[in-house]
């Protein structure tokens, strides 16, 4: 089935008021602008999703008025199809004016991740064009995040299978996600991590038979999928680093490691 073009959302906003930690210590105003191995956050990001084919178009979700702080950045990008949507105070929010009218798909991520692969991409991408599938979660197992660093990430969702960590990178292929997308983005993208939004959107019993790991991860999926009344798939991504994104101080050093690792190589 032939991928169509999607339109990729990089959620790169902050809340007002709330200066992160890793802005002020570097003597920027966005956390995106942090540097990391050369340059700032975000611009890792683009580097990848520039290099992606049939790319409709790239938003970058930002406060309004942010543009002279992201113009030197997006300035190395002149020739791809970047635009600025006004960010909103909630995440769901600010996902829904960077989708705007259209159908989508979209390939959504943070301005955050910076260990983000074309390949990692490119396998959202095409989950997103098989039948029936109208949302694509990326995860990652334990032992490949494991791999990739021991510190990379400390949280795994326990299944009968095994363990796993979400990446930060999501697929939407079409409106009819948009309400289980408002459950996810609630949190900040940390869906899982709420049993009331879990349960809110999927039933108590089905969130208490997954805390219990009686399913494996494909079964679970199919549960969420029958009670949300939408095509959800997982999709494994082989590459652990994929759950690794820049929270905090530890994570930051941890993805300037594999950053030059992978330069090194």
């Amino acid at each position: 089935m032939p991928v169509p073009p999607v339109t990729v959302i990089i959620l790169a906003g902050q809340r007002a008021g709330v200066v992160n930690p890793l802005a002020a210590r570097a003597g920027v105003s966005h956390k995106c602008l942090v540097p990391i191995a050369g340059k700032p956050l975000i611009a890792h990001v683009l580097d990848t999703v520039t290099a992606l084919p049939d790319v409709e178009e790239i938003r970058i979700s930002v406060e309004a008025g942010s543009q002279a702080a992201l113009d030197p950045v997006l300035a190395d990008y002149a020739e791809a199809p970047i635009r600025l949507v006004a960010s909103q105070r909630k995440l769901i929010d600010s996902v829904l004016a960077a989708a705007g009218e259209d159908e989508g798909p979209f390939l959504i991520t943070t301005a955050d991740n910076v260990l983000v692969s074309q390949a990692a991409a490119a396998q959202i991408r095409d989950a997103m064009a098989e039948p029936d599938v109208d949302a694509v979660f990326a995860m990652a197992r334990r032992e490949d995040v494991l791999a990739a660093h021991p510190e990379g990430q400390r949280n795994f969702y326990r299944f009968r299978d095994g363990g796993y960590a979400n990446c930060n990178i999501y697929g939407l292929a079409n409106r009819k996600t948009f309400p289980v997308a408002a459950q996810i983005f609630a949190g900040g993208g940390q869906f899982m991590k709420s049993a009331k939004r879990m349960a809110d959107a999927f039933g108590l019993g089905n969130i208490v038979l997954l805390r219990m790991g009686v399913f494996d991860l494909a079964a679970a999926i199919r549960r969420l999928s029958r009670r949300s009344g939408i095509g959800i798939r997982p999709t494994l991504l082989a590459d652990g680093s994929q759950a690794i994104d820049v929270d905090n101080e530890r994570t930051y050093a941890v993805c300037e490691q594999i950053l030059a690792r992978r330069e090194s190589a």
